[in-house]
């Protein structure tokens, strides 16, 4: 898909776009798909750890990472980015599926490429509403606001987590820094 069909689909569909982030060759139907690798099914070809994305904000009404932010780099806050990055191009109330290995499993750590090991408690950073920490947690990097809709787990398994983007409300002190960043996108 160019980046004009692309960008004829995100003005005919209102509602948003599914988007199939990291999607690889197994791209789901339906969605547009975008991979750091140029390969069938893929289309848009773009690093993940690079921002903006060549997507409009507020253009994707579901995303689904499926096996992709254990190999998101967590150094320097770039993992936090990433979830801002996909918080920015979701519509309100737009939902983001994440299934990923459970970090320490045997299968977190049989692929040599994953980096970025999350657990049930990972998603409560994401969160100012989290009812487990209090919104503790999510006080110490303060991202753009998602909502937990679910967060199942098993330890030798997979992790999968539903989250909805939240509006911003003055009382949860978003970061300054990637509030800034997100409007200059903007301009």
């Amino acid at each position: 898909m160019t980046n004009k069909k692309i960008e004829v689909l995100i003005k005919k569909n209102n509602k948003g776009i599914h988007l199939d982030i990291g999607c690889g060759e197994n791209k789901q139907q339906g969605f547009v798909g975008i991979d750091y690798r140029k390969l069938l099914n893929v289309d848009i070809v773009h690093n993940l750890e690079k921002f903006p994305w060549p997507l409009p904000d507020e253009s994707c009404s579901l995303a689904i990472a499926s096996h992709i932010v254990e190999h998101i780099d967590p150094r320097n806050g770039k993992f936090i980015d990433f979830m801002n990055e996909v918080w920015r191009i979701m519509k309100y109330d737009g939902e983001f599926a994440i299934a990923t290995p459970y970090a320490g499993s045997s299968g977190f750590w049989q692929d040599p490429t994953h980096i970025n090991g999350c657990n049930e408690t990972t998603w409560s950073y994401f969160t100012p509403l989290d009812k487990l920490t209090q919104g503790q947690l999510y006080k110490i990097y303060r991202p753009l606001p998602w909502k937990i809709k679910i967060n199942t787990w098993h330890v030798e398994g997979n992790l999968e987590v539903v989250l909805i983007k939240q509006r911003i409300d003055k009382s949860y002190n978003v970061d300054k820094e990637a509030l800034k960043k997100i409007h200059a996108r903007k301009k």
